[in-house]
C-alpha cells in the first residue's frame, strides 16, 4: 500500500512541463488554446510483467476535449516491447508497432496541473534483452485534428528492487544541528550497479554541505548520485548533517523523504528538465558522499530498474523543539476616490515571524481571511482565493464572484516570516460617505483543514479599509491613482517562497515540477 509521502511524490512527479496559468474557469477549447504533451522516458525490465504509464496533457488555459485518442508508434521496438490498453481503454492495434486509443469521455485540462488519461502498459516480449534501445512517437487528436504530439524513449533494462532503510526520528530546536542515516538495501536477486537518492525536504530542513555527487538547490539537499555496487542482501550507509532553518516553527514537526532509485530511472524522471525550462540543481564542489568504498577497476554500468518501486522511500521525523511562534498582523487599506473610481486595495495580512509557516506538506491554508467591503462601495474583481461568505464558510464554487458584502479568502499554504501575502480587491465607489469602513480579519475559525489559531499577539489581528472622497484628482490606495492592473497578482517571489511555494526544492531542482513551484495555487495572495 502506498504510504502518504510516496502518493505525494508519485503525484507531484506527474505534472512536468505545466504551461503558465493563465485562466481559472474550465471552457471548451478554443482555436487560442496551446497544448504540451508528455509522456516520460520509460525503462522496462527483461522478463517482468511491464509498467504502466499515462501521458499527460497541459494548456495555457483550463480547457475540456471531446473526441479525444492517441496514437502510440513504437515500431522502433517491434519484437521487443508491446503496449496495451489498461483497465478497460479503448484501445486496439493500429497495424504493426502501433496502438491507438479512444477516450469515450470528455477529457478536462486544468490550467494548472493538467489532464491524465489513457494509462497504457509497457512490457517487453521474450526477445527483450538488456540495452534494447527505441523510440515511443506519442501524438493526440480532438476528432480529426492533432493538437499536441511527443517522443519519448523506450529501453529494457535489468530489474533490481531496491529497499530503503527505516524511519529515522530526530529532535532538534529552530537553528539546530543534527544527523540522519540514509540507508538503502538490494531486496533483489541482482547487484544493484549504482543507486541514486532524491530528497523530498519540508521548508526548515536544510544543508551546507556540498558534495561534489550530489546537487543543490539554495540550501535544499535535491539528489546523491552514488556508483557504488550494492551485492544481492546487502545494504550501504551514509550519514548526512542537517541543521534547521532558524525560521522553523516550533514546537513542531519537520519531514524529509529520501527516494532511492536506479541511475537509469533517474535520467527517465528528470528527461524533460531542460525543456521544462525551471531552474536547474547546481552540483557540490566538496569531497564526495559515499556509501561504500568505490572499486578502482569499474566496468561499463548495465542499464537497471526497479521492479518494485513502493518499497523505496525511507523518511525522517524531525521533532522540533523549544518555542517559535508567528505573528500575523492584518492588511487593510486607506483609499480616496470620486463617486465611479474604481480603487485597488491589496488586502491580507503579513507575517511578522518570527517564525514562518508551512502547510505545503497537507497542502493546507496557513490562515484564513476575512474581508468585509466598505459601505458605499461595491467589489468588482476579487481574487481567485477569495468566495463570498454565505454561511459558516465561503463556497467555493463561488470563488472570485464580485458583488457581494463579505468574503473569505484561502491564501495558500505558505507564509514567509517577514513577508506580506495580500490580494488585490478592485473597489467601485457607488455613494461617497466620509469614512466609509470596512475589515480584514486573519485567523478567522473555520471549519476546514488547516488555519492558525496560535498567533502570537491577536491585537493586530483586524485591519480597516477606509474610503473617503478623494481630496485631488482622481483617486487610489494610499493617495495612489485609479484603479490598473488586471485584478489578480503575481506569483509568489523571493528566495524562501520561490523555493518552496509549490512541491518544494525537489521539483523545483529537478525540472519536472518547476512550473508548480510557484504556480501550484496560482495564488493572487502574493509576497
Amino acid at each position: 500500500m502506498l504510504t502518504h509521502s510516496t502518493r505525494r511524490w508519485l503525484a507531484g512527479l506527474g505534472v512536468a512541463g505545466a504551461f503558465v496559468a493563465a485562466s481559472a474557469s474550465p471552457a471548451v477549447a478554443a482555436p487560442a488554446a496551446e497544448f504540451d504533451l508528455y509522456f516520460q522516458d520509460v525503462t522496462v525490465a527483461a522478463d517482468s510483467p511491464g509498467v504502466v504509464r499515462s501521458p499527460s496533457l497541459y494548456s495555457n488555459e483550463s480547457t475540456v476535449l471531446n473526441e479525444v485518442s492517441v496514437r502510440y508508434d513504437y515500431r522502433s521496438m517491434t519484437g521487443k516491447i508491446t503496449l496495451a490498453g489498461q483497465n478497460g481503454n479503448d484501445c486496439t492495434a493500429d497495424g504493426e508497432g502501433v496502438l491507438l486509443c479512444r477516450e469515450n469521455f470528455p477529457v478536462t485540462v486544468d490550467e494548472l496541473y493538467g489532464g491524465f488519461f489513457g494509462e497504457v502498459v509497457i512490457a517487453p516480449t521474450d526477445k527483450a534483452a538488456t540495452g534494447d534501445a527505441g523510440e515511443l512517437k506519442i501524438s493526440l487528436k480532438t476528432a480529426d485534428k492533432e493538437i499536441a504530439s511527443y517522443a519519448s524513449r523506450l529501453r529494457v533494462g535489468e530489474g533490481v528492487d531496491l529497499q530503503a532503510g527505516p524511519a529515522t526520528t530526530v529532535t532538534a530546536a529552530p537553528g539546530g544541528k543534527f544527523q540522519a542515516p540514509l540507508t538503502v538495501f538490494n531486496a533483489g536477486t541482482t547487484e544493484v550497479d549504482g543507486v541514486v537518492a532524491l530528497f523530498d525536504t519540508d521548508y526548515g530542513i536544510r544543508t551546507k554541505e556540498r558534495f561534489d555527487n550530489c546537487l543543490y538547490a539554495d540550501d535544499f539537499l535535491f539528489a546523491c548520485e552514488f556508483d557504488e555496487k550494492i551485492p544481492v542482501s546487502g545494504g550501504a550507509t551514509a550519514t548526512l548533517n542537517y541543521e534547521l532553518a532558524t525560521d522553523t516553527y516550533a514546537p513542531g514537526s519537520e519531514y524529509s523523504s529520501a527516494w532511492f532509485m536506479t541511475p537509469a530511472d533517474f535520467e527517465d524522471l528528470l528527461g524533460i528538465r531542460e525543456e521544462a525550462g525551471a531552474e536547474k540543481a547546481r552540483r557540490g564542489t566538496g569531497k564526495t558522499l559515499s556509501l561504500d568504498a568505490v572499486s578502482a577497476a569499474r566496468k561499463a554500468r548495465s542499464v537497471q530498474t526497479d521492479t518494485d518501486p513502493n518499497n523505496n522511500f525511507g523518511e525522517l521525523h524531525v521533532d522540533v523543539t523549544g518555542k517559535n511562534g508567528a505573528d500575523l498582523e492584518a492588511v487593510g487599506a486607506t483609499l480616496t476616490g470620486k463617486k465611479g473610481a474604481v480603487l485597488t486595495a491589496a488586502l491580507g495580512f503579513r507575517n511578522n515571524g518570527p517564525a514562518t509557516l508551512d502547510h505545503l506538506r497537507t497542502d493546507s491554508d496557513v490562515t484564513f481571511v476575512d474581508v468585509t467591503v466598505p459601505t458605499g462601495t461595491t467589489a468588482v474583481e476579487v481574487p481567485l482565493e477569495c468566495a463570498p461568505r454565505t454561511g459558516n464558510d465561503a463556497e467555493w464554487q463561488e470563488a472570485g464572484t464580485p458583488g457581494a458584502a463579505e468574503y473569505r479568502c484561502y491564501p495558500g499554504p505558505f507564509a514567509p516570516a517577514g513577508e506580506e501575502l495580500t490580494g488585490e480587491f478592485k473597489l467601485r465607489i457607488d455613494k461617497v460617505i466620509a469614512n466609509a469602513s470596512g475589515a480584514v480579519k486573519v485567523n478567522v475559525p473555520c471549519e476546514c483543514e488547516g488555519g492558525f489559531y496560535a498567533d502570537l499577539k491577536p491585537a493586530n489581528d483586524i485591519a480597516k479599509i477606509l474610503v473617503n472622497a478623494a481630496t485631488g484628482q482622481g483617486g487610489g490606495q494610499d493617495g495612489g491613482g485609479e484603479g490598473g492592473g488586471d485584478g489578480g497578482g503575481l506569483p509568489v517571489t523571493g528566495q524562501s517562497t520561490g523555493l518552496i511555494a509549490g512541491l518544494g526544492a525537489l521539483l523545483l531542482a529537478a525540472g519536472v515540477g518547476g512550473y508548480l513551484v510557484t504556480k501550484r495555487r496560482r495564488t493572487r495572495f502574493v509576497a
